[in-house]
């Protein structure tokens, strides 16, 4: 999907202003509502935008600690061991990955002895042969996507 300067600047004024009002932003962009409003439903259709839900934090809820489990699998058993996974509230994410293990997630948890808990409970999962932790000590680059839109756009533009 071609994403045109006009795109990138709606995507820039969706990420830094999340709460602003379509009317808002067809008037700091200087567009029609109607044709901020068709960009946006394209954008939604083609995928470039996935949801309008809140950032939320792990640690405000309750839950500070991060870590990353490599999960390895019995072959033939990814897909169940991969709905298993949906069914753990403290697993915020999970992707099937080539190298060291077949599955990557993101767990947090509220202390390291309820990561622990968490991880023993992956263990026991039919089709989990082992995992391995790494624990996050600092976020050093918070997840973002604005320097992507950015390049996007500057590519677009040339």
């Amino acid at each position: 999907m071609a994403v045109d300067e006009l795109d990138t600047r709606i995507l820039r004024l969706l990420l830094e202003q999340p709460r602003t009002s379509v009317r808002e932003y067809a008037r700091v962009l200087g567009v029609a509502r109607g044709t901020l409003q068709a960009r946006l439903d394209r954008l939604e259709r083609d995928g470039v935008i996935t949801g309008t839900a809140p950032s939320l934090s792990p640690a405000a809820l309750g839950h500070p600690v991060l870590a990353f489990v490599h999960i390895e699998v019995t072959q033939g058993h990814l897909d169940d061991v991969g709905d298993a996974l949906a069914a753990v509230p403290e697993i915020v994410e999970a992707f099937s990955i080539t190298g060291g293990g077949d599955l990557l997630t993101r767990v947090v948890a509220r202390d390291n002895a309820h990561l622990e808990d968490v991880i023993q409970s992956l263990i026991s999962l039919p089709g989990v042969v082992r995992t391995r932790t790494e624990v996050a000590l600092r976020e050093r680059v918070p997840y973002r996507l604005l320097p992507l839109v950015e390049s996007v756009g500057r590519a677009a533009g040339n």
